[in-house]
C-alpha cells in the first residue's frame, strides 16, 4: 500500500512540474497581443517556412523568420536580441514548442505562443 501511495505522490508531483514549465515556456495568443499594444520587448520569431508566411495564415508584422529545420544552424542571427524575450509562433504550436526549447537550451528567454497562427487569425476574427 505504502509503494502505491509514493507512486502516486511521485508521479503527481512530476505531473505539476512539467505543466508549471510548460506555462513558463508559453504564452496565449491574447497575452502576446497586450505585450504587442504594451510596446514590449517582445520579438516574434516565426518558424515557418517562407513559403507559409504568404499563404492563407499570412504573418503577424515585423516577425523575423528562421524556419524550425534551420534555427539550430542560424541561432547566431538572434543573439542581438538575447536580452529581449523572443515570441515563438508557426502553424499550430507544434514547432514553435520545438523551437522554444532550443532557445532556452542556447540561453533565450523564449516562449511558445500556444495555437500559433491558426489561434491568432481566429481570434483576429473575433
Amino acid at each position: 500500500m505504502f509503494k502505491i501511495l509514493f507512486f502516486s505522490v511521485v508521479l503527481t508531483a512530476f505531473a505539476l512540474s512539467c505543466t508549471q514549465q510548460e506555462q513558463r515556456d508559453s504564452m496565449t495568443v491574447d497575452e502576446l497581443k497586450t505585450k504587442l499594444t504594451e510596446g514590449s520587448n517582445t520579438i516574434i520569431l516565426d518558424v515557418r517556412t517562407p513559403e507559409e508566411l504568404v499563404g492563407p495564415l499570412g504573418k503577424m508584422n515585423g516577425v523575423i523568420n528562421i524556419p524550425i529545420q534551420e534555427l539550430e544552424n542560424r541561432i547566431n542571427e538572434l543573439e542581438k536580441y538575447r536580452d529581449k524575450e523572443i515570441a515563438v509562433v508557426c502553424r499550430s504550436g507544434a514547432r514553435s514548442d520545438r523551437g522554444t526549447k532550443i532557445l532556452n537550451k542556447n540561453g533565450f528567454n523564449a516562449k511558445n505562443v500556444i495555437g500559433g497562427m491558426l489561434e491568432y487569425r481566429r481570434s483576429k476574427k473575433e
